[in-house]
């Protein structure tokens, strides 16, 4: 077969084919045995196992409100170029993998099921997900290696072997067991005591458990044949690298629960082979059995329970005993040792039954909840919708600034709960939460915001809801951009048949919300407008210029010479307060703020530095204001919104427009659509100020 040069090459790099060595490496037990001694990581638990893997993408440690949080570059999903990456759950991953650390040092944790609970849609199987896959990366690499065993008849023609092993010439561990547990329990101590002495606590190997049916049964056949010698027992072992997938059912095992018809243990611990049976005689014979339940096949790895409150209370017995004692009891077989992460997820009507339910105790108290509630930050928010709907991804439609931003903020408004304080909107709320300043908040104060909210991000709208409107919106309609109307409007009209959604006090709540998210979306385009009109730096420079000069000669009460008379004039107040007051600088307190600008002037000076406006926040966005003031009635926006717009006008108006194009990311439609809406929001203050007149 011949291929093209550039899919060969690719092939023949892909990892598959690059580590098939590596990968598929096998030895004797003496081969496994150097490995060993030489890396003692090699025989770690599966708790050791995914946190030595979630710490190898290494940590960024930030402070919010005072609090230091370790992000853990692991969960931005670096498998698959952040497809599953999880946003706006620091706090919470954290004490996912405090659970994690705690079980690695065998603490406690490693005898309980992980629960994560929380709402529908706020990334509880996506983080299971990222485990997965995870594993299935880190078993592939050097530092993550397991290795199990099978073995090997070796004679054929040997009657005795032949009566071991049946028809099969090689028998593979069915639980890919560790290959340590094939020495006696003494000298297994004693090796493991030599290893650990390298070793830190944490990193310290400890081996509770046997061997699986199958393996004790010829372990033990074996030994009797070679009367004793166990040297000739090991010759019959071969150790290879072991692959963790859960496509192949290695090391990740999935449960889901079906109707209780058709649940049944076994595909938990696995089940009789009858084929087999008129083979070996008997249906307690290990060989005939398949040792291919779920909890088998997940073992030296992790078991994800989908919904797992749902589960028949008979399976409950079997989930108990894997988790606190790490073994599970097959059909007419002693219990069998297994090593594997059990982890769930549920939602909060299932939590709450398992609380109210009695029979749930034994359960309740071997679990380790973790919440993993929605998002309450808008900026993270918007990271989830940008995954699938930014304009890199999404061809043929623009999506206009602020679309994915108003769908985020309505979406966040319906998880807070009301602020208790009365000065406080639920608006400015959640601009605290995204780490916005506000005059009379700190840190503190949102700290104590938080503490107050019992139920914050446990209710309120999925991001699948929002997901799902955008869809319906990119598919409808004709234009070729998609603007924040859009998205709220049909955002709007879901609500309707929300399935999720039976009260209509709460439908009526998350209405309102749609008013507060467009009257800031009004503000947020007036003033990118406003930016896009005022983008003349050289015109802001100079009324700065002009600003100061007069603040100058006010402070140190001076004159100021006028450049076009070239007479000395007292300062100009008039242009002074026109601008203090577009930032709200009370008429008591000008003198304050002057002298401010001064000092700050000043101090530049000292350090050897030249005052720019851009370095003074407020001064800046004041100038920005008094030049939009000046200026909107020369580019005439208001006219607009009427059929006629003179040549002049429409000229600074496509000045404008391409600003707005190239600054702010819009297309010429969604400019000018902007500008349209912009510019009605001004006829309708223009209308106001004419009705207050007369």
């Amino acid at each position: 077969m011949t291929l093209p040069n550039d899919l060969l090459s690719l092939i023949n790099t892909s990892e598959e084919i690059k580590h098939f060595k590596e990968l598929n490496w096998k030895g004797t037990f003496g081969d496994y045995l150097k490995l060993f001694q030489d890396n003692p990581h090699v025989a770690r638990s599966s708790f050791q196992r995914i946190y030595d893997m979630i710490m190898s993408y290494g940590t960024e440690d930030y402070t919010e409100y005072k609090k230091t949080i370790t992000k853990f570059k692991f969960f931005d999903d670096p498998f698959e170029d952040g497809e599953d990456a999880v946003f706006g759950s620091d706090i919470h991953l954290m004490k996912l993998v405090n659970v994690f650390k705690a079980a690695a040092l065998r603490y406690g944790s490693e005898k309980r099921v992980i629960l994560l609970h929380g709402p529908v849609g706020a990334a509880k199987s996506t983080i299971v997900r990222l485990f997965k896959k995870g594993l299935e990366h880190y078993s592939r690499q050097a530092d993550g290696a397991v290795y199990s065993f099978r073995w090997k008849k070796l004679d054929p023609n040997n009657e005795e072997l032949n009566r071991i092993f049946g028809s099969a010439d090689i028998i593979d561990d069915p639980i890919h067991g560790e290959p340590l547990y094939l020495i006696p329990q003494k000298a297994r101590e004693h090796l493991l005591g030599e290893a650990n002495k390298k070793l830190s606590e944490q990193d310290r190997i400890v081996l509770e458990g046997d061997l699986s049916p199958i393996s004790r049964f010829i372990y033990n056949e074996l030994f009797n044949l070679y009367e004793g010698d166990w040297t000739q027992v090991m010759n019959h072992i071969e150790v290879y690298r072991l692959v963790l997938s859960e496509k192949d059912r290695i090391g990740i095992g999935t449960f889901q629960p079906k109707d209780e018809k058709n649940q049944d243990s076994t595909e938990l611990t696995g089940d009789i082979n009858y084929r087999k049976i008129a083979e070996y005689g008997s249906e307690s014979d290990p060989r005939a059995f398949n040792f291919d339940g779920e909890f088998n096949i997940a073992n030296r790895g992790m078991i994800e329970f989908v919904e797992i409150l749902k589960l028949d209370v008979a399976f409950l017995y079997d989930l108990l005993g894997a988790s606190q004692e790490h073994k599970i009891k097959p059909k007419k077989f002693a219990q069998t040792d297994i090593d594997e992460v059990i982890i769930g997820h549920t939602n909060e009507p299932e939590y709450r039954k398992l609380q109210n339910n009695e029979y749930m105790e034994a359960l309740r108290d071997r679990t380790i909840k973790i919440d993993i509630p929605y998002i309450t930050r808008v900026s993270e928010e918007i990271k989830i919708y940008e995954k699938d709907f930014s304009n890199k991804k999404i061809k043929g439609k623009h999506i206009a600034p602020h679309t994915i931003e108003v769908a985020a903020m309505w979406s966040i408004l319906t998880r807070l709960e009301e602020p208790k304080k009365a000065n406080l909107t639920l608006m400015q709320k959640l601009k605290l939460y995204d780490g916005k300043t506000m005059p009379g908040f700190t840190e503190d104060n949102v700290k104590e915001l938080r503490k107050e909210a019992i139920r914050e991000g446990m209710d309120g709208v999925s991001p699948r809801y929002v997901q799902d409107k955008m869809s319906n919106v990119l598919v409808s309609g004709n234009s070729t951009s998609i603007n924040p109307f859009m998205l709220l409007n049909e955002l709007e009209s879901g609500l309707k048949h929300h399935s999720l959604l039976g009260n209509e006090e709460e439908k009526k709540r998350f209405r309102e919300m749609f008013t507060i998210v467009k009257e800031e979306y009004e503000d947020i385009v007036k003033n990118e407008v406003q930016r896009a009109i005022t983008a003349d730096e050289d015109a802001i420079s100079r009324l700065c210029g002009n600003y100061i000069d007069n603040v100058k000669a006010y402070t140190q009460k001076e004159k100021v010479r006028n450049k076009y008379t070239g007479q000395d004039e007292s300062p100009d107040e008039r242009l002074m307060r026109s601008i203090e007051e577009k930032i709200d600088i009370p008429e008591s307190r000008k003198d304050d703020f002057r002298r401010e600008i001064m000092n700050y002037i000043g101090a530049l000076a000292i350090d050897n530095k030249k005052f720019d406006y851009k370095t003074n926040e407020r001064l800046h966005k004041a100038l920005e204001l008094k030049l939009f003031e000046d200026q909107k009635d020369s580019i005439k926006l208001s006219s607009l919104v009427t059929a006629t717009i003179d040549d002049d006008t429409q000229e600074k108006i496509d000045v404008v427009k391409a600003r707005l194009i190239k600054n702010y990311g819009y297309n010429d439609e969604s400019a000018t659509d902007v500008l349209n809406f912009v510019a009605s929001i001004f006829a309708r203050g223009d209308i106001k100020d004419r009705d207050s007149k007369k």
